[in-house]
């Protein structure tokens, strides 16, 4: 069976993976056959945002935490994993993953 990993980062298509992205993706893995493998880094989202004001709020939340939430399964510290046991590596979006898995913003 194919392992694909999926590398979420918090919740939320502002502070963390974008939601829908993730669980489609996390849907079409076992649709095609293939084992999902969650992965997050550790540490905290570099924001927290409210979504009804949709400014930040200085509140802290653990990416692998949140992302769990979305997976609704256990997640693994990438840092854990060998990525070459993994066929294929996804990066679902949203603002939240080039904020937490990047410097370029």
């Amino acid at each position: 069976m194919k392992r694909v990993g999926v590398l979420l980062c918090g919740c939320g298509n502002m502070d963390g993976s974008e939601i829908h992205e993730a669980t489609l993706t996390l849907l079409a893995i076992d649709r095609a056959g293939a084992e999902a493998v969650c992965l997050s880094p550790d540490g905290d989202q570099r924001d927290v945002c409210n979504y009804i004001t949709g400014e930040t709020t200085g509140e802290k939340r653990s990416m692998i935490l949140e992302s769990a939430r979305i997976a609704r399964r256990r997640i693994k510290l990438i840092k854990d994993v060998q990525l070459s046991n993994l066929d294929a590596l996804i990066i679902p979006g949203g603002g939240g993953a080039a904020l937490n898995l990047s410097t370029f913003p």
